[in-house]
C-alpha cells in the first residue's frame, strides 16, 4: 500500500465533480500503447471522450455498457493526439506475489464502477 498524501481542506475537495458515466464504446488509441480511447454518456446531449490507462486489463468490447465514476471537471487535455475531457477513476493493487520494491511492480487496475444502474450524469457524493 502506498503512503497516504496530507489531509486537504474540505473545500478543495468539493471542487471535485466526480459523476456517473456509461461506456458507449471502447477501442485502442491509435497512438499509445497503454490506453484506450473511451466514449461516455454521461448526461449531457454530446458525451464525452476520456483516454484511460487501463488497456493492460481490460478488452474494449467488455466495457461497454459499464457504468463507471468519472472526474468530469477536468480540464481538456490532448494524450497523443486525441482529446481527453475527464478520468475514469480506478483502484490498483499489487498482484500477489509482486515485489513492491521493483520498479515496474505488477498490479491489478480495477475500474471503479456501480452497484445498480442509475442514470448517466448522476452526481457521486
Amino acid at each position: 500500500m502506498s503512503e497516504p498524501l496530507p489531509p486537504i481542506p474540505f473545500d478543495l475537495f468539493a471542487k471535485l465533480d466526480l459523476r456517473v458515466a456509461t461506456i458507449t464504446a471502447a477501442e485502442p488509441h491509435p497512438n499509445a500503447d497503454k490506453l484506450l480511447k473511451v466514449q461516455l454518456d454521461d448526461g449531457t446531449p454530446e458525451g464525452r471522450q476520456v483516454c484511460a490507462g487501463i488497456k493492460a486489463w481490460y478488452d474494449p468490447a467488455a466495457l461497454v455498457g459499464k457504468q463507471v465514476v468519472i472526474v468530469a471537471n477536468l480540464e481538456p487535455r490532448k494524450l497523443r493526439g486525441e482529446i481527453s475531457q475527464g478520468m475514469i477513476l480506478a483502484a490498483s493493487d499489487l498482484k500477489p506475489g509482486s515485489d513492491p520494491a521493483a520498479p515496474e511492480a505488477e498490479r491489478d487496475v480495477v475500474i471503479l464502477t456501480i452497484e445498480r444502474p442509475v442514470k448517466p450524469g448522476s452526481r457521486v457524493s
